[in-house]
């Protein structure tokens, strides 16, 4: 039997905890609240949760304080609900560590697209102890129209990635292996979000071949196909964001990079091999 997904919200407005808890449990979620950061803190460490929504607007210690404290021991996707709409706001708080973002007010209907997004990703230790993953097999995001001819990403990883086994890859001293979920750099391992995780193997899985902005968002969205659904400049700044997270913990460089290169003006693909 599969066990139930846990959710916590951090909310210090009761309405809005209220309404954040009828909406996840009727999407099939345990739920914990706690109506500031100090405990809810506790609660993710107490409950191990899949998600996490957090109000950045807390009475007591900084919202975006609480994604970094969430990050020294908890992967779960955390997406943050605020009423400022500022870019900066947005940006720090994904720098800190978030997955995502829904500015106040919001629909119900739009959360629970965004979180199913998230969960259709993950394919982490929960599925992996049944299901081998197929890295040979390229998402459709990934032979969209931004690509002429369709090529399997491993295939197009090839010539760049050494892909050890299925799912295991190997390039300038990253060792990717997606069954564990681990990252390592010459041998020392490194802490990633599942979204900075997806992304990574996104690129590594690609190769030279670049992987569009446009074609990231669906990544991480967990759309199978162009669907011709909306994607805004602000949904490609979270994966420049991001993909500047995955940077920093790897310890790239964007001006001579190891792993990541830059293809200005559209996306990213794999650093030639060294």
């Amino acid at each position: 039997m599969e066990t139930q997904r846990v959710a916590v919200i951090i909310e210090d407005d009761k309405d809005i905890r209220d309404l954040l808890n009828a909406v996840l449990q009727q999407s099939g979620f345990k739920v914990f609240t706690a109506p500031n950061g100090t405990e809810g803190v506790e609660v993710v460490r107490t409950h191990n949760p899949t998600v996490v929504t957090l109000d950045l607007g807390l009475p007591d210690i900084d919202g975006f304080e609480v994604i970094r404290q969430l990050r020294l021991f908890s992967d779960a996707y955390i997406v943050m609900l605020t009423a400022r709409a500022e870019e900066l706001d947005t940006l720090m708080g994904l720098e800190a560590g978030a997955d995502d973002y829904i500015t106040k007010p919001f629909r119900p209907r739009e959360l629970r697209a965004r979180i199913s997004a998230m969960l259709r990703r993950p394919r982490g230790s929960e599925e992996n102890a049944t299901t081998a993953p197929q890295p040979a097999v390229p998402d459709a995001a990934g032979a969209s129209a931004e690509s002429t001819t369709p090529t399997a990403p491993a295939a197009a990883a090839s010539a760049q990635t050494e892909i050890t086994e299925a799912g295991h890859f190997q390039h300038n001293g990253l060792s990717l292996d997606f069954s564990t979920r681990t990252t390592e750099v010459d041998g020392t391992p490194v802490e990633l979000t599942r979204t900075e995780f997806e992304l990574l193997h996104a690129v590594l899985e690609s190769g030279r071949r670049v992987r569009t902005k446009t074609d990231l968002v669906r990544r991480l969205r967990g759309d199978e196909y162009d669907a011709g659904g909306f994607i805004s400049e602000a949904d490609e700044r979270t994966v420049e964001v991001h993909v500047g997270n995955v940077r920093r913990k790897l310890g790239d460089d964007s001006r001579s990079p190891r792993w990541l290169e830059t293809v200005r003006g559209v996306g990213y693909r794999l650093a030639p091999s060294r």
